[in-house]
């Protein structure tokens, strides 16, 4: 079986420029690519407010239709999130096109790349979630259909659409509780297994999709860390051991990268994984020097980081690639970040620096922790006495 055939549609809005709507559509592409579809064509419309019915206006889906036509798609994919009516009635306008939204897309890569019981456990999870609200419009807007003039479902349909609906939603429902109990398991586990690693310096690689971090990890510590240029290529966290001097020694973690647009209820199904970057006692912040919005990158990164850490949590920026950069970029990064160091996976630049600013957050994490040991000591004498 071909690659499916896929036109995409972003959306400006008054809050989106249209520069904006382009780099995410862009992204929405690589998206897509990653998912193994073949984008043949997109779209962008400039809307003031998006349509509650079809998101974009009447006009441009019948583009988007004869596009699907020209080019024999197989489906759409929107840049938004689609309630279910939205997809339904687009469904109707584009009749024999599977109908996709930003959120959909991802799940896919997700599920595509899950590897381990546990993100294939968070997967489940963001999928039920996912399904849920649409779910309900569904069977909510079959009731509507089915019904009288007062809304009372007519003769022989009672059944069916209101009780369907309530074994639906119970059944999801019931599926979220157990997922979600068992990712609160891992959790639990993963705590513990922190506490077990108090007496050794952690850190954690986060950062957006595709930055580099796995690239990075195997630079820092020799490990042979899965590296593919693909969105979301590592959904799983891998911890590694790594050397930094003679009897120095830390691990590193590297975590699933952040997007853009991503739901709450994403993130809060996925903090069990970034849970491990909320254990550790340094953070190391990897953004793709290259890209051209850089800076949204490192808002995206932070909105979620300020969610998961606690302010006292240490914070190492490292702009990655900085040998695909352009000496323009180089210049503008050093002025508008000197703490932070350029660094490149690929050509080891800046990697021992990296380490060097590591060394000496490990000998002040080691000062800390001995003068808190004496502190309680003394407080344990004292309780004595």
């Amino acid at each position: 079986m071909g690659k499916e055939r896929a036109i995409l549609v972003g959306v400006s809005t008054l809050k989106v420029s249209p520069a904006q709507a382009q780099e995410h559509l862009l992204e929405l592409q690589r998206l897509a690519e990653t998912a193994g579809a073949d984008v043949a064509e997109t779209f962008l419309q400039r809307v003031h407010a998006f349509n509650p019915a079809t998101l974009i206006g009447g006009g441009k889906v019948e583009e988007v239709r004869l596009s699907t036509e020209r080019h024999e798609a197989d489906m759409v994919i929107f840049d938004e999130d689609l309630t279910g009516s939205q997809v339904r009635n687009l469904e109707k306008l584009l009749p024999g096109i599977k109908v996709l939204d930003r959120t959909g897309l991802i799940l896919d890569i997700f599920a595509k790349h899950a590897r381990t019981a546990e993100s294939r456990l968070m997967v489940e999870t963001a999928q039920m979630q996912y399904l849920m609200p649409r779910l309900t419009r569904a069977w909510a807007h079959l009731s509507r259909q089915v019904g009288t003039g007062g809304g009372t479902p007519g003769i022989g349909m009672r059944g069916p659409g209101e009780a369907q609906l309530e074994v639906d939603r119970r059944l999801v429902r019931k599926r979220i509780q157990e997922l979600k109990a068992k990712l609160k398991k891992i959790e639990r586990d993963r705590t513990l297994l922190a506490k077990h690693r108090e007496n050794i310096f952690h850190v954690g690689i986060v950062g957006y999709t595709n930055a580099g971090k796995s690239s990075l990890t195997n630079s820092l510590t020799g490990a042979g860390v899965y590296v593919e240029n693909k969105l979301f290529a590592t959904l799983d966290s891998t911890t590694r051991k790594m050397h930094l001097a003679e009897g120095q020694n830390i691990i590193l973690s590297d975590t699933v990268g952040f997007i853009r647009k991503l739901p709450h209820h994403l993130i809060e199904t996925f903090k069990s994984t970034l849970g491990v970057a909320a254990h550790a006692d340094c953070i190391l912040e990897v953004i793709d020097s290259t890209a051209s919005d850089y800076a949204e990158h490192i808002e995206v990164a932070n909105k979620v980081l300020d969610e998961l850490l606690s302010t006292a949590v240490l914070r190492l920026r490292v702009f990655n690639k900085i040998d695909a950069a352009s000496a323009e970029r180089k210049e503008e990064l050093a002025s508008a970040y000197p703490e932070a160091i350029q660094a490149s996976a690929l050509t080891r630049a800046g990697i021992e620096e990296i380490k060097s600013r590591l060394l000496s957050e490990l000998a002040l994490w080691k000062s800390h922790r001995e003068q808190k040991i004496i502190e309680e000591q003394e407080a344990a004498v004292s309780w004595e006495e």
